[in-house]
């Protein structure tokens, strides 16, 4: 039960603190927004199609949840690109980067599998569905992924309730405990053949390897059409006859998927049951209303700075820094096209600045003259924000979809007053506390309105507050014109010592490149030297110093290289250097990272998750060093994020880095920034993971129709080097409570384990491997390890205490992140073909703290020959076959002819003998023939030989 109630609390602070918005109402889901990528060319169809689409999910989803939910209202999202018509109406506080399901172009035309990126484990939501126009616009896809309204419901599954796909492209196949080969599926009782494709419309039977016992690299299984069983709606929607979710009546828990692995061997219906959508839910007893659809266009960006100038601004260096970080997010950061207005406020509000459309330059530095410089009085915090929607009306008459920047350092106990105002106002309000007095409700005005929430502090990083103004870019989805932060460093440096480094402006940037260096004393303007590869060189000179700041100089670079910088000094001096750009093409989307953390408000001793996605558009970027920099006002820890599929990371190699974060000092706000670099070993990925199933064909009247192959891409694509590249983002803040003072306890067990695997060796031994976890989650050394096995999986899920112990006297742990092995020999192990067993481990440290039970992993016992599974209902005849006339070998992957090929009758004896295999019956006729040849090859030679003993020679007597 404790472990319910934890996947329940996760699952609504991740899901709230990625951005959806989507409110489960009376058993219907309200609020889900669709939105369009702005790059995508218009096209009605796809409005059309989105709206079928949901509707026919309803239906389906309402059947598949034994009626308990259906989709009562969507928005969808149209890019501002796309023409405007009367019935739009305007976006509020919704965006593309916080939709629930997007619709973009994949980079690399490597397919149109839907997918859903997942960051957590079981029964966390993920973080957005993601389907192609082409997807969503072609109906021949229908073939291969099923209708659109089913492919919905298993996406949404996968979203909303964090269940995992029910098949595996890593592990198509498994054995049995009944001894076959089948393929790895949920349920077992989807029936169908197993092929080999040789060529467009042509393909043999699989070959079945005595070396694996498995079949052959390529082998497909190929499902029947006309299907009995109901399930499974994450294996394959496709099936007419599929309707369901597995439940744990008919759940495959010997098939090696991910539901099974993430989950530990519990059905998709058992954590749908287990979520607090199900807890909340009733059973409908009439037919759901169709969903409504609201079509909504995004405008023209149109922000206010709101700006504390409130006395205890004066302090700390506050206004200074305040003006050196909006001086950034005007000159740099804010797009082209947007409208900015700047307003003030202490006891009273000051509007500096209306409205002002960014179109050039000129616009920019007009606008750096309005922010304030000076600070007394006391915070108002409501009348700064009236007067900023004022400003944000002047455009247009309306405050929905602004966006306010409100920034204040001081406490005001009177700032709910206008919480109905700013729900109703339809403006999204991004908040920045500095310091550590602001006001503990600030970050409400975020929540309320799906702002961004910052902190910044004073003693430490000085370059804070200029990474925030940094990541306050738009939410459009248009990364091509977003300015992309590239470096951020500060160092409190002696006379004559200098700050230097490197900072490489790859090939996926390159437009609008700023340097910024700032120093702390204005009369004292350091020596600076940067030079690119080519051997250029700037110096101070070249650098831009404003009248208005005398402690800021500003560089603009064209072109990508990779520069390297330093600066002198002839006296002590704080100094900082900040590098923006943008993206070099409209062609190539460049590389972003974007920075996510569990839960925004957090209660002592749970621990926080970090999270950074890597990618280049939708393309996830493995292989980089990914630092994430957590601050409070009295501390700052540098934490290291691993791709590696073990600890708070659930899948390796995704692009997603992640790490426990559990060094809490004090009450109050934490800041995070995360820094990542390429240094030539970083490359991409072609493909996401948990995506729907791409269905090769089906055997339908006995007849084999295959699709087009699946769309693979190039091995240039698959194994592409970004080279060096460096990307800086803030990933805003959270708050702590209940921390103890001192903090001095260990209140941290062990991470769960999440990848155990287990193999069986020639000498009879299993071999065990896992990454090791830490003293606390994962940072740190455990103290000891505690494995058990047994042949029930439950067991060891449900009971693990109860399971047989495993000695591991002799097993140290090791730091965390490391890979450990061990090897067991089981005594009175009895080795039998098919046998299956079963093991789990958990970690506890020297405070008797204990770990969650890791995942369960499995092994199987393979003695050859073993036969291959009976083909259930039909199998193939193993001659190749013909491809028919009329289909194209060099057909498209959305073929619109499928190939068809004549399975063998029902009636035919199946083929259980793939081609090369020599089943026991044939090895024990061959085995009885060759000992009657010797036998009767002995009684020959004996004959032989008494028949010459007989003749004797009349000479010799012999």
């Amino acid at each position: 039960m404790a472990l319910s109630q934890e996947i329940l609390v996760v699952m609504m602070l991740l899901h709230g603190v990625m951005g959806t918005m989507i409110n489960l109402n009376n058993n219907g889901f309200e609020d889900i927004v669709i939105a369009i990528n702005p790059a995508i060319t218009e096209d009605a169809k796809i409005l059309t199609n989105i709206k079928d689409m949901v509707k026919e999910a309803s239906n389906y989803l309402i059947s598949a949840t034994e009626r308990r939910f259906y989709f009562k209202s969507v928005k969808i999202l149209i890019p501002l690109t796309w023409t405007q018509k009367p019935e739009y109406k305007r976006v509020r506080t919704e965006s593309y980067e916080k939709a629930d399901i997007i619709v973009a172009d994949p980079y690399l035309k490597s397919g149109d599998d839907p997918y859903t990126l997942q960051f957590g484990g079981c029964g966390v939501p993920g973080r957005y569905i993601h389907f192609t126009p082409t997807f969503l616009t072609n109906n021949n896809l229908r073939d291969v992924y099923g209708s659109r309204g089913r492919v919905f419901v298993h996406e949404w599954a996968h979203l909303r309730w964090g269940v995992f796909d029910e098949y595996n492209y890593d592990a198509p196949f498994y054995v049995t405990k009944e001894k076959k080969v089948e393929a790895t599926r949920c349920s077992a009782s989807v029936t169908g053949i197993y092929i080999f494709p040789t060529a467009p419309g042509e393909h043999r039977d699989c070959i079945f390897l005595e070396n694996t016992q498995m079949y052959e690299p390529g082998c497909q299984f190929v499902p029947n059409k006309s299907q009995s069983t109901p399930v499974s709606i994450m294996y394959m929607q496709s099936l007419p006859s599929v309707t369901m979710f597995c439940d744990k009546n008919n759940h495959n828990i010997e098939a090696p998927n991910l539901q099974n692995k993430f989950c530990n061997y519990k059905s998709t219906w058992e954590v749908i049951m287990n979520s607090t959508d199900f807890a909340s839910s009733s059973v409908i007893s009439t037919p759901p209303p169709d969903p409504t659809f609201t079509l909504m266009q995004t405008r023209d960006r149109v922000v206010c700075l709101v700006l504390d100038v409130s006395g205890s601004m004066s302090g700390h260096n506050r206004i200074t820094r305040l003006k050196e970080a909006a001086e950034v997010f005007l000159l740099q950061i804010i797009e082209t096209g947007s409208w900015i207005g700047i307003v003030t406020f202490q006891s009273y509000a000051t509007v500096q600045s209306g409205l002002q459309q960014i179109v050039s330059d000129n616009v920019r530095q007009n606008l750096v003259k309005f922010l304030p410089t000076t600070a007394n009085g006391g915070t108002n915090i409501c009348v700064g924000l009236r007067e900023g929607f004022q400003v944000i009306r002047s455009r247009d008459g309306s405050t929905e979809g602004g966006e306010i920047v409100l920034l204040t350092d001081g406490e005001d106990s009177g700032m709910k007053a206008c919480f109905n105002e700013v729900k109703s106002s339809g403006s999204i309000i991004h908040t920045i506390a500095l310091g550590p007095s602001a006001a503990k409700e600030l970050e409400m005005l975020s929540s309320m309105t799906g702002g961004l929430k910052f902190a910044a502090f004073d003693s430490l990083d000085v370059n804070g507050l200029v990474d925030v103004f940094s990541g306050i870019s738009s939410g459009s989805g248009d990364i091509y014109h977003q300015a992309i932060q590239l470096e951020s460093k500060s160092q409190k440096v002696d006379a004559g010592n200098s700050l230097n480094g490197t900072v490489s402006i790859d090939h996926t940037v390159g437009n609008d490149t700023f340097f910024v260096v700032t120093w702390s004393e204005p009369s004292f303007k350091p020596a600076i030297l940067l030079m690119d590869p080519k051997g250029k060189i700037y110096n101070e000179n070249n650098f831009a110093v404003d009248n208005t700041n005398l402690k800021t100089g500003r560089l603009k670079i064209d072109g990508t290289a990779e520069v390297k910088y330093l600066s002198f000094f002839s006296t002590k001096e704080v100094l900082s250097i900040t590098v923006t750009s943008r993206a070099a093409s409209l062609t190539e989307p460049p590389v972003t990272v974007k920075s996510y953390v569990s839960s925004d408000a957090n209660a002592f001793p749970n621990p926080i998750i970090i999270y950074a996605e890597v990618s280049q558009g939708l393309l996830p970027v493995l292989g980089a060093n990914v630092i994430a920099t957590i601050e409070s006002t009295t501390a700052s820890e540098e934490l290291e994020l691993w791709d590696t599929g073990s600890g708070a990371d659930i899948i390796k190699n995704d692009g997603i880095y992640s790490r426990y974060f559990t060094s809490f000092k004090a009450n109050g706000r934490y800041s995070i920034k995360v820094h990542v670099q390429g240094r030539g070993r970083a490359s991409r990925q072609t493909r996401q993971r948990n995506h729907v199933l791409y269905v090769p064909g089906y055997v339908e009247n006995d007849v084999i129709k295959m699709n087009a192959p699946r769309p693979e891409a190039s091995d240039n694509d698959t194994q592409a080097n970004l080279g060096n590249f460096n990307r800086i983002t803030s990933g805003g803040s959270f708050v702590m409570t209940g921390v103890p003072p001192g903090n001095t306890a260990d209140a941290f067990p062990p991470s769960r384990i999440t990848d155990l695997e287990v193999k069986l060796n020639d000498e009879d031994d299993f071999l065990l491997s896992w990454t090791a976890p830490g003293n606390d989650y994962d940072k740190g050394k455990a103290e000891k390890y505690e494995i058990k096995t047994s042949e029930n999986p439950v067991e060891l899920r449900d009971t693990f205490q109860n399971a047989i112990s495993v000695n591991t006297s002799d097993l140290k742990p090791d730091v965390a992140g490391i890979k450990q092995s061990f090897q067991y020999k089981m005594e009175n192990f009895t080795k039998e073909n098919g046998t299956a067993i079963y093991f789990a481990i958990r970690a506890s440290d020297g405070s008797n703290n204990v770990g969650e039970v890791s995942n369960i992993a499995r092994a199987v016992v393979l003695l050859p020959p073993l036969l291959p599974t009976s083909t259930t209902p039909t199998s193939p005849s193993s001659s190749a076959h013909p491809t028919p006339a009329n289909a194209s070998s060099s057909a498209p992957p959305t073929a619109t002819n499928p190939y068809t090929t004549k399975a063998t009758s029902s009636s035919e004896a199946p083929n259980t003998k793939p081609p090369g295999v020599i089943n026991t019956v044939t090895i024990i006729v061959i085995i009885v023939c060759i000992a009657l040849i010797i036998i009767c090859a002995c009684i020959c030679i004996t004959i032989c030989v008494l028949h010459k003993q007989k003749k004797v020679n009349p000479e010799t007597l012999m």
